[in-house]
């Protein structure tokens, strides 16, 4: 198990290195190198990758106090960011903060949760139940790259945290 906490803004170094990291580490398998190059560039510039990070809901995983992961809700239903560091890979920490925030999102009454899947996480999502929605490209810096949008029902999942069925859900049915 992991802990759990909030992003606090003088995590923001430490996660850009994390987020520099994985990519390089772990999606060379499915992006060229020039690639995995221009898509860990996004944290060069700290400031702005901070700000990305408090835009919206950030959570951490520390094992042992060490950040051991983290992820990111853009708006209300999509995951932003979901990175983990290539010492806890296959650790169950990914999978821990997905659930994480799909409980908290089922708890707000969404309907669903959606993410833009790299190639490197489309098997992860695909086996959490997430459902591939559409192919997408997306240009960064000079490189083209891949990505699945894919798509979770949550409808059912706040029962299952929950006492009881809240009034939003009630409307909905």
């Amino acid at each position: 198990m992991i802990a759990l906490r909030p992003y606090l803004p003088t995590d923001a170094p430490v996660l850009a290195d994390l987020f520099r990291r994985s990519i390089l580490e772990l999606a060379i398998e499915d992006y060229d190198e020039a690639q995995c190059e221009a898509w860990a560039a996004l944290a060069d510039d700290e400031q702005a990758f901070a700000a990305r990070l408090a835009g919206g809901l950030t959570l951490l995983g520390l094992s042992n106090g060490t950040v051991a992961g983290f992820i990111s809700l853009k708006g209300q239903t999509e995951i932003d960011l979901l990175y983990v560091d290539p010492r806890f890979v296959r650790q169950k920490v990914a999978s821990q903060l997905c659930e994480a925030l799909e409980t908290i999102l089922a708890a707000r009454g969404a309907d669903f949760i959606q993410t833009q899947a790299s190639d490197q996480a489309l098997p992860f999502f695909k086996y959490r139940g997430y459902e591939p929605r559409q192919r997408n490209t997306k240009v960064i810096g000079s490189q083209w790259l891949g990505s699945t949008t894919m798509r979770k029902d949550l409808v059912g999942t706040a029962k299952k945290t929950q006492a009881g069925p809240s009034s939003s859900s009630l409307a909905r049915h």
